[in-house]
């Protein structure tokens, strides 16, 4: 889901019925005291056909959850296993969140409605099932944020307050509580895979892949892939295709995701589930998210071998149902891929056309190289210094000036869009999340999250459009 979402009717599509005996477990959602709307997606309501809803119905599908027409009769919470932090953990599964419906948008594409904070569920273990009103907000932030600078991002698609008060041991408490709904192409994840390998389900491993291959679809491998007819080699290669470019795309957004275990990766290739989240206040490899990330594992010049690691392990419990050799063949692939969706995406951010981009390879490695570079000399925040060489703003000498002059030999479309002459762009600094939150909290004022969700498709508007993530339909 990238670029302006075009209106399109409501089309229910319950794949998920026909395998969910073996992955997911029948739930109910909890019983809010209270429902307040707080955020509507408007524009990808419409998108999928449920934009005419009036806020009673909405409250109804999005806070209730009363099923919608010709859907799943009843939310189903998801069954995996994953490495959280390089640990193994079969104890995981859809704990406060589950899958509400499926349909299908304008693309003919599979779409998952999921949710976060919905109520506890047979894998909740000790947890209360619930999520935070600021944790919806962040959540809100992140993915506009993220969508406007082209990463393939689900949406956060609902925001209703529901009224109780929460106890956090990592924030003041009590905190309002919230439920959110996210739009997103499907919640299979690495860890969906590594659950029935554990556990040498191997018919419905086989089974899973399937599914994926036939409701996720993408390109073939590469003409001299070996084994490249094989269901799960198909689909390792497409997996790595889009991690890899989505590891690209956080680079360029300057984005650290904070927990990227093998159970927050989806194998569509979208980014999400948002927690411990930050964009980087100046360019820093050893930058981190999480407050209890005390190694660095998922630090933002880590996040790329992370992922390709995930990769990885999605590859192992793929094992019982294919011979290694192709399989290792397709994780080879991760850097090239990478490198190539690294150009790619700095390219766009600056203003680069993608022609010139495929024909002046090195040249836009170069471009790529020397700004880093050139972030990490000026100590400039990410976004101020990548819209400064757009606009053709940058001063100084060393790597700043040699961006400007590999840009100005570049094919670069004309920037007319009224948002190139303002002074500065948007940023999604945590300073600026904490101020947001706290208008809200304090005062129940809102206006602050309107304005920076209208500055940030703006934004988003005049990039124009994103390219396409890597290893999806054409």
């Amino acid at each position: 889901m990238s670029g302006n979402p075009q209106p399109s009717p409501y089309r229910p599509d319950p794949a998920i019925a026909g395998i969910a005996v073996w992955i997911a477990d029948p739930v109910r959602p909890a019983d809010f005291p209270q429902a307040t709307i707080r955020f509507r997606n408007g524009r990808w309501a419409e998108a999928v056909g449920l934009g005419g809803l009036d806020d009673d119905e909405w409250t109804r599908h999005f806070a209730r959850f009363e099923p919608l027409e010709g859907n799943l009769p009843q939310p189903l919470a998801l069954r995996y296993h994953g490495h959280q932090f390089r640990t193994y953990n079969p104890e995981i599964g859809d704990g406060r969140g589950f899958l509400f419906a499926q349909l299908r948008g304008r693309d003919d594409r599979l779409l998952d409605l999921g949710t976060k904070g919905s109520g506890q569920t047979p894998y909740s273990r000790f947890g209360d099932g619930r999520l935070t009103l600021k944790g919806a907000v962040r959540e809100v932030l992140a993915t506009e944020q993220l969508e406007a600078l082209g990463v393939y991002t689900s949406k956060t698609f609902s925001v209703i307050e529901t009224g109780e008060q929460l106890e956090r041991g990592d924030e003041p408490s009590p905190t309002r509580s919230a439920v959110l709904v996210r739009l997103s192409h499907g919640h299979i994840r690495i860890g969906s895979f590594q659950r029935l390998a554990a556990l040498e389900q191997h018919e419905q491993l086989g089974m899973l892949t399937d599914y994926a291959l036939r409701h996720y679809p993408g390109p073939p491998p590469p003409p001299d892939a070996l084994d490249r007819e094989q269901p799960p080699v198909r689909l390792l290669h497409l997996v790595v295709e889009r991690l890899a470019d989505m590891a690209a795309a956080y680079a360029s957004a300057g984005f650290v995701h904070g927990v990227l275990n093998t159970d927050n990766m989806n194998i569509s290739g979208e980014s999400f589930d948002y927690g411990p989240w930050r964009f980087l206040p100046r360019w820093d490899p050893a930058f981190t998210a999480a407050y209890f990330d005390h190694s660095g594992l998922y630090a933002f010049g880590r996040q790329a071998e992370a992922i390709h690691w995930n990769c990885a392990q999605l590859a192992i419990a793929l094992r019982p149902i294919c011979e290694a050799p192709p399989l290792v063949a397709a994780l080879e692939r991760f850097p090239e891929l990478y490198t190539a969706a690294i150009r790619r995406r700095f390219g766009w951010r600056l203003g680069v056309t993608p022609e010139w981009i495929e024909s002046e390879a090195e040249a836009a490695g170069r471009l790529v190289e020397t700004a880093e570079q050139a972030m990490r000399e000026s100590d400039m925040q990410p976004d101020a210094f990548l819209f400064a060489a757009r606009t053709g703003q940058l001063s100084g000498e060393g790597a700043a000036a040699d961006v400007a002059a590999i840009l100005a030999e570049a094919d670069r479309p004309v920037d007319d869009h009224p948002y190139w002459s303002e002074d500065a762009p948007p940023s999604m600094l945590i300073e600026e999340v904490e101020a947001i939150w706290a208008d809200i909290d304090r005062g129940d004022d809102w206006s602050a999250l309107h304005a920076k969700v209208d500055a940030l498709r703006r934004m988003g508007e005049a990039h124009g459009p994103a390219p396409r993530p890597a290893g999806q339909p054409d």
